[in-house]
């Protein structure tokens, strides 16, 4: 039941999917049952669907036997379809995620940074309006033992976010849209922001940017505002609360400063190895995004940033890649959201007025 619901939401609401348009269904191998009850919904509204499933395990065997040449290979499959096809839907179902836990930081990076052509091609057809991108989870044991719960309640927890429990879930995402518009149009009106909290002071500006409402049309399930800052007006320092989560490797107690909008100081209490790598490749010390969470029904984290930058009462900051609806202009290979909780006395002002506190929006 819940699979088809999913399946009508994504196809119904989350894309503007037409007779005639080229859908790809991109699934790891769990999650089959969903990928075919979305392949029926596609067929239903006269398009092509194409099934492309993958196994996990590739992701790893590339890197114990390929050389340098195959990780940084550029496939012209991938690019052919993020070329032509109208809309894709991602289906991830993680059966291992630890796959990539003992990879090499330095050749992970190597193969983020020769996916730029390809990440370039879709922002362009994104902003042009010619493709459109959905991707959600669908349970698994590995997923829900890495979030700290069983299967059955995982998916109670996937499932309640995605407000697929409600009678009508097309209507109640109709609903989180309006109700987020309002704090997007408000925000975008204004020019110089700040985020205070705990070994936190970190001022930008976002004058000219527009604040984007994140409603369940590209992440499902959704809920946050975001925009990008000026790429240069970013100062000041952050502790995240949470660990940045990199391709399974945790990276803990990240703290950044930032100067004229670029890190000039990074640390970590685990990982920061991997943090310096990361932070090595192109673009990828300029913040590409900043964010709030409103999504108040994801009450804790579970290592997958689906799900954990939408908590109700957190902010997030995202190193690399600007998307591109917020007028943002940073280019990079990566976009990477980092988290923090705001729920313990954070503060966030605009133009100098305090308009969020303690994890929620002042009225």
């Amino acid at each position: 039941m819940y699979y088809q619901k999913l399946a009508t939401v994504l196809t119904r609401y989350s894309l503007p999917i037409e007779a005639g348009h080229e859908v790809a269904i991109m699934c790891d191998v769990a999650a089959q049952d969903a990928a075919l009850e979305v392949y029926k919904e596609v067929l239903k509204l006269g398009a092509y669907p194409t099934l492309l499933a993958s196994f996990g395990n590739a992701r790893d065997y590339v890197f114990m036997y390929g050389t340098e040449d195959q990780i940084a290979h550029k496939s012209y499959l991938l690019r052919e379809l993020y070329t032509h096809t109208d809309h894709l839907i991602r289906l991830v179902a993680d059966e291992n995620t630890k796959v990539l836990s003992n990879v090499e930081p330095r050749l992970i990076a190597l193969q983020q940074t020769s996916l730029r052509d390809i990440v370039d091609i879709m922002m362009e057809r994104e902003t042009r309006g010619e493709y459109h991108w959905t991707l959600t989870v669908i349970p698994t044991n590995a997923m829900a033992q890495e979030a700290g719960m069983s299967l059955d309640d995982y998916r109670a927890f996937v499932f309640g976010a995605e407000l697929l429990d409600d009678a009508d879930p097309i209507a109640s995402w109709q609903e989180v849209s309006r109700s987020q518009q309002h704090w997007c149009d408000w925000l975008t009106k204004r020019s110089d922001f700040r985020f205070v909290g705990k070994d936190t002071d970190l001022s930008m500006s976002c004058a000219g940017r527009t604040w984007v409402n994140c409603d369940g049309k590209k992440n499902f399930p959704d809920g946050e505002v975001f925009t990008g800052p000026v790429e240069d007006s970013v100062n000041g320092t952050i502790r995240f609360t949470y660990p940045l989560i990199y391709l399974g490797n945790e990276i803990e107690d990240v703290r950044l400063t930032f100067r004229d909008g670029e890190v000039v100081e990074a640390s970590a209490a685990k990982g920061e190895a991997l943090l310096k790598e990361i932070l090595s490749i192109e673009g990828a010390r300029r913040v590409g995004e900043i964010a709030i969470g409103t999504n108040y029904g994801i009450t804790r984290f579970t290592k997958h940033m689906l799900f954990d930058e939408k908590i109700g009462g957190t902010m997030h900051l995202a190193i690399g890649r600007s998307i591109p609806e917020s007028g943002g202009k940073n280019v990079s290979a990566i976009h990477l959201d980092i988290l923090k909780d705001m729920r313990d006395g954070g503060k966030v002002y605009a133009d100098g007025e305090l308009f969020y506190e303690n994890g929620v929006f002042k009225e």
